[in-house]
């Protein structure tokens, strides 16, 4: 069989084309998983089919996105330049995203450390005066946080009431009228309140707030970030005991999605000031640990 030149570049362009639409169904199903998202809300809440999501998540997308990745390769732009809704980035933006782009995982810790240095807004002491405790439901944010409070003689907030407060409704119904991009909104709204108003606290957050790249860079900031971990089978005996099945709803797979979930949120809950497990203890074990850490 005499294989062409023209009929070799087809096919490796076809190849290189199936990656793509692999790597962007990968992509969305992991910023799927880190959402909490079900398909089914996904679906309710962008107005595309279940279907074409099943579709795009396994590799096989509308090939536009291709012919649109195509054009801006051609004019040597990253995709996410095209479609990107904001306006053009400053000069000075574009150059220090370009020089961040080429650093490595530690060495970026490092430049966002020195840029929070020099041009953040709270100090070290005020910030570890607001204590934020991150995690999964389940881990125990409200029990140990209001606890910690008390001991504390400080206020403890939980964000997601905060969350209700601003919205005016309850946290369901955030959800089911206006999607999860409303909650997204009133949440940094509330986290901003928050900080405004309250030199020292503590702060039971939701699970996904690591997610939202804005609000997570505020938290971090502005409080003393404690990651609340377990395993995944903990965490769902928990969030079942007290009868909360959001975001797993009507999921026959909900054990798998919570550890798509939490695998796809770790390296987030990994940039806290402190990890404490709360695997297999006590409150009053985990209170001493968490104190302890705190110093």
């Amino acid at each position: 069989m005499v294989v062409t030149e023209g009929a070799k570049i087809h096919t490796e362009s076809d190849n290189g084309q199936a990656a793509y639409l692999r790597l962007l169904g990968d992509r969305i199903r992991d910023a799927r998983a880190g959402r909490g998202m079900t398909r089914k809300i996904l679906a309710r809440d962008s107005k595309v089919s279940e279907r074409y999501l099943a579709q795009l998540e396994a590799g096989q997308g509308n090939i536009s996105i291709v012919l649109l990745r195509q054009i801006a390769h051609a004019m040597g732009l990253p995709l996410a330049d095209l479609v990107r809704e904001e306006p053009d980035r400053p000069v000075e933006l574009a150059l220090l995203i370009q020089t961040l782009g080429g650093l490595q995982p530690k060495e970026l810790s490092q430049a966002r450390k020195l840029l929070t240095d020099a041009f953040g807004t709270v100090v070290e002491s005020e910030r570890r005066q607001r204590i934020a405790l991150i995690g999964l439901r389940g881990a125990g944010k409200s029990t140990l946080g209001a606890r910690l409070a008390k001991a504390k003689g400080v206020p403890f907030i939980e964000l997601d009431r905060e969350v209700e407060r601003e919205s005016g409704t309850t946290l369901s119904e955030v959800f089911d009228l206006y999607g999860q991009s409303a909650y997204r909104r009133y949440e940094r709204r509330a986290l901003d309140k928050v900080v405004e108003r309250h030199d020292r606290a503590v702060i039971a957050t939701g699970g996904s707030i690591v997610t939202e790249p804005a609000t997570f860079d505020l938290l971090l900031s502005a409080c003393f970030t404690v990651w609340l971990t377990a395993a995944p089978e903990e965490h769902m005996s928990r969030v079942v005991a007290q009868g909360d099945y959001r975001p797993m709803a009507g999921n026959d797979e909900a054990m798998d999605d919570l550890r798509r979930i939490l695998a796809s949120r770790t390296a987030l809950y990994a940039k806290a000031d402190a990890t404490v497990d709360t695997a297999g203890k006590t409150v009053d074990q985990c209170l001493r640990e968490l104190n302890a850490t705190l110093g």
